[in-house]
């Protein structure tokens, strides 16, 4: 059982106010730092005690000229598809480069593949046409299958994800151009902070989130062990997960899961962690 659970069933947190649910709870967030705001700020709202440790780095591509390509011809695309909050961030910022406007989006239909992202882009004046009723990469395909035949789709994504939207989309009949916008490394900085922050019960949280595999492999990378988490460094630590992408891997790594959101989002993962911590 995950100290968190513990400390619930003990009555640590049996004297807490409604509204500060996760008083005396502290939280590891693993987000790049100009990403963490929302989740730390309403963590911080609810009385946790949070710690911004940053598991990835976001990294310009080695060269921008395919996307600026991409951006150039966007006339000839039917469809253009974003999966994450950095992907819309960079785009846009080589379409100012290009000074190029939002007129040359309004032909295309675009679809987002969560709320946080569809937000960055109706920011920037676009308009999204399909979300996906859960935000993973299957349920985007299952949205667009059937409006895609024939259709030339631009997907503007990190260097390394999953394939499974170019390769689903290319069987439904779609030709699907996979350009790189971004990508994300392990923030070699962040390697003694984590040790230290995990080396002592005294300083150990009592919650780690994960939003995206890319956390949970970096985060393996920088703790420089693998394996069974209910001893050493991870002794007595819940870990909370944005989905079942997440999930799987972390259960790949052999880290398991204690906390899922059930809708993958930080608000979502946010009442997952709460929940996980009221006593019974």
């Amino acid at each position: 059982m995950s100290r968190a659970g513990r400390n619930a069933r003990s009555g640590k947190f049996s004297d807490r106010k409604s509204t500060k649910p996760l008083q005396g709870v502290r939280v590891l967030v693993g987000r790049t730092r100009h990403q963490a705001g929302s989740l730390s700020i309403e963590l911080r709202r609810l009385g946790a005690d949070v710690l911004e440790i940053p598991f990835i780095e976001i990294r310009k591509p080695r060269s921008f000229r395919p996307l600026d390509t991409a951006l150039k011809h966007l006339q000839s695309y039917d469809w253009l598809i974003l999966t994450s909050v950095n992907g819309v961030e960079a785009m846009w910022e080589r379409l100012r480069k290009l000074r190029l406007n939002k007129q040359s989006l309004r032909h295309l239909k675009i679809a987002a593949i969560g709320p946080a992202t569809r937000k960055a882009i109706e920011e920037r004046g676009a308009r999204v046409n399909i979300v996906p009723k859960e935000y993973v990469a299957e349920s985007v395909v299952k949205s667009l299958r059937r409006q895609v035949n024939g259709k030339r789709v631009l997907l503007v994504r990190a260097k390394v994800a999953r394939d499974v939207i170019p390769r689903e989309l290319r069987r439904a009949g779609a030709q699907v151009d996979v350009i790189e916008a971004y990508e994300t490394v392990v923030p070699t900085a962040s390697r003694t902070r984590l040790r230290a922050a995990l080396k002592t019960a005294k300083t150990r949280p009592d919650v780690i989130t994960f939003t995206s595999s890319s956390t949970v492999k970096n985060f393996v990378s920088l703790l420089g062990v693998r394996g069974s988490r209910r001893s050493g460094y991870l002794e007595a630590v819940t870990l909370a997960s944005i989905g079942p992408v997440t999930s799987g891997t972390l259960r790949e790594l052999h880290l398991g899961v204690d906390v899922e959101a059930r809708k993958y989002t930080i608000p979502g993962l946010i009442q997952a962690i709460v929940a996980s911590t009221r006593p019974l």
